[in-house]
Order: structure tokens, then C-alpha cells, then sequence
């Protein structure tokens, strides 16, 4: 059950080395701008879920959000603590927050819920701590891309599912560049599964997005595949007040 928290706190230090080096990493060269297109304003406490250690934190904190931050991993609440000491952060369970009904107007879970070993809790207790008429914010790799893969690495090479994209699946991947080794572990689902458990907690998708990558975030003409489907999808829900 807890297969995917006891991944992410061996692989911590890996994490922590890939998330912070500049420009390493679709977050710096994209990713972060085009997720906070849907993120709304700030407008009272904003919970950052999964919050790792804490680059998006930080980044909220100075668009002016009062961000409260919580990770099941020790080590990466060391680190976000460690670069913004100033930050709420916790070390607690998605699946189990310790704050009271309706605590937060905006929950921010930001490439994490794939990394959930209790999703449907997770989403459950997201409900929970949200304000009437507050909004969660998802970012998840795209059940399309986390379903299969391109056959080379070639700008027209063919994307190939070779299992079920309708079947739950664990995904386990290891990558190298510029001297960083990470080891990534997280679940695919169906868009179908992401939308269902929403619904089924009261939270009304409002807005969906399947960004597009920048050309230019592609130095190498065979990462231009990566242009052609989805890698990122972007989901903003609201609770009905």
C-alpha cells in the first residue's frame, strides 16, 4: 500500500539533486508557466499537495499565495524547509491532512497524485479541507504519454501502447542526463479515473488543458516528438459553494 511513498523517499536525494539543478528539467524550461496559466490569483491559504521539496512552494509564495506545503517524504520537507524556512510545511499524508474542514480556497497538487499510493483518498480529503466555491489545481503526466512510449527517439517515430491505456498500471523508469540519475515510480490511469474520483467528491472539472510544448524547449530536433501528443495535462476543479 505504501509501495509508491517508500519509492519517492529512497529516490529523495536523487529528486532534490534533478529538481534544483537550473534548467534541468521541463519544470524551469516550461512547465511552471504553463500550469500557473490555470492556477487563479491568490486569494486565501493555498495547499501545496505533495509539495516535494518545495521549488513550486516558493514560486506560489512569491506570487503572493500563504502557502502551506506537506509532503509524505521526511527528507524532501527537510529540503523545502532548508531553502524557505519561512513556509508552512508538514510532513503528513495526502490521505490524511491534518487541517479542519474547509481550510484551504485553492488545493495545488502539481505532478504529485500520480505518486499517490491512495489516490482516491487523496482526493477525498482534497474535497475536505477545500472552501465553498474553491479550486483545486492538478498537473499529472497524461495518461496518453504514461500509457506507452515512442518506438526511437526520432522526430516522426511512431508512439506505441504496447498494454492497456484503460488498465491501472505501475510505472517505474530510471533516467540519466547531464549527470543526474533519477529514478521515477508512480501509477498510470485512464483520464476516465481522474474525472470519476473528482465527481465523486463533490469537485466540478471547470477547465482542461493538454499544453502543447514549446518548439523551442527542444534544442535537439528528435524531441520534437514530443510535440505531436500530450506529455502534461493540466485540470482545474471547483467545489461548488
Amino acid at each position: 500500500m505504501n509501495e509508491l511513498r517508500q519509492a519517492w523517499e529512497e529516490n529523495a536525494a536523487a529528486w532534490i539533486a534533478w529538481a534544483r539543478a537550473p534548467g534541468h528539467d521541463s519544470y524551469w524550461r516550461f512547465h511552471r508557466d504553463q500550469f500557473l496559466q490555470v492556477v487563479p490569483p491568490a486569494d486565501g491559504r493555498t495547499l501545496d499537495l505533495g509539495c516535494g521539496e518545495g521549488r513550486l512552494s516558493r514560486d506560489l509564495a512569491a506570487l503572493g499565495h500563504r502557502v502551506v506545503g506537506v509532503d509524505v517524504s521526511p527528507t524532501m520537507i527537510a529540503a523545502a524547509h532548508e531553502a524557505a524556512p519561512e513556509l508552512e510545511l508538514h510532513v503528513a499524508d495526502a490521505a490524511a491532512l491534518p487541517f479542519p474542514d474547509e481550510s484551504f480556497a485553492l488545493v495545488v497538487a502539481f505532478m504529485s497524485l500520480q505518486d499517490i499510493d491512495d489516490l482516491d483518498g487523496a482526493i477525498r480529503e482534497t474535497a475536505r479541507v477545500l472552501a465553498p466555491d474553491g479550486r483545486l489545481c492538478l498537473a499529472i503526466v497524461h495518461p496518453l504519454s504514461s500509457a506507452g512510449a515512442f518506438a526511437e527517439r526520432k522526430a516522426d517515430a511512431p508512439f506505441v501502447v504496447e498494454g492497456s491505456y484503460l488498465d491501472e498500471a505501475r510505472v517505474d523508469g530510471t533516467f540519466e542526463r547531464d549527470g543526474l540519475r533519477m529514478r521515477f515510480v508512480s501509477r498510470h490511469a485512464p483520464l476516465e479515473t481522474y474525472v470519476e474520483k473528482l465527481g465523486a467528491n463533490g469537485l466540478l472539472v471547470e477547465l482542461l488543458r493538454e499544453p502543447r510544448l514549446p518548439a523551442a524547449a527542444f534544442p535537439d530536433p528528435a524531441g520534437l516528438r514530443w510535440r505531436r501528443i500530450p506529455l502534461f495535462l493540466h485540470v482545474r476543479a471547483v467545489k461548488p459553494g
